[in-house]
């Protein structure tokens, strides 16, 4: 398997249209003029993915406030992020990535190693995409637990 892209700032953020938890359509596009995290996950409901959604959503007031909306992605589909969501209340958007194509396009799908074995998976990413749809920073194999405060710390900031 070829080594994933990987983004850096200034590349322009590949444009997604993924249906959300209630089904809807959220394009990157959605957010032109502002600025917004996109963070990848490999599944809903696990520690580190649950750990890191709680505290994405624990600190949604505070990205708010920076002007920064925060969408999560995964393979998991509609029907598991609405319970997922309702689980944890969270506020994040969740959309779904079955095929992995947009995970590719940024870099967040391929080879991994875990626990010593080399994989195929969602490689756990985030990336603060401004309102010109450049990326301003990327994080790529990022530690669940702490990792929404630096990302916050940037996005607040810049």
């Amino acid at each position: 398997m070829p080594t994933p892209i990987r983004l850096a700032p200034g590349d322009q953020a590949p444009e997604f249209s993924l249906p959300d938890h209630d089904g809807k359509p959220v394009a990157l596009g959605d957010f032109a003029g502002r600025r917004v995290v996109v963070y990848f996950y490999p599944a809903d409901d696990t520690p580190g993915c649950t750990k890191e959604a709680c505290q994405f959503n624990e600190n949604l007031a505070a990205f708010e406030r920076a002007g920064v909306e925060v969408i999560g992605i995964s393979p998991d589909g509609d029907a598991k992020h609405r319970r997922f969501r309702d689980k944890y209340g969270l506020g994040i958007r969740l959309l779904s990535d079955p095929a992995h194509e947009v995970m590719a396009a940024y870099g967040a799908w391929g080879e991994k190693t875990l626990y010593g074995r080399k994989t195929t998976g969602v490689i756990r990413s985030t990336f603060l995409v401004g309102p010109d749809g450049r990326v301003e920073r990327s994080w790529y194999n990022v530690r669940a637990d702490g990792h929404a405060a630096k990302v916050l710390a940037e996005a607040a900031g810049s």
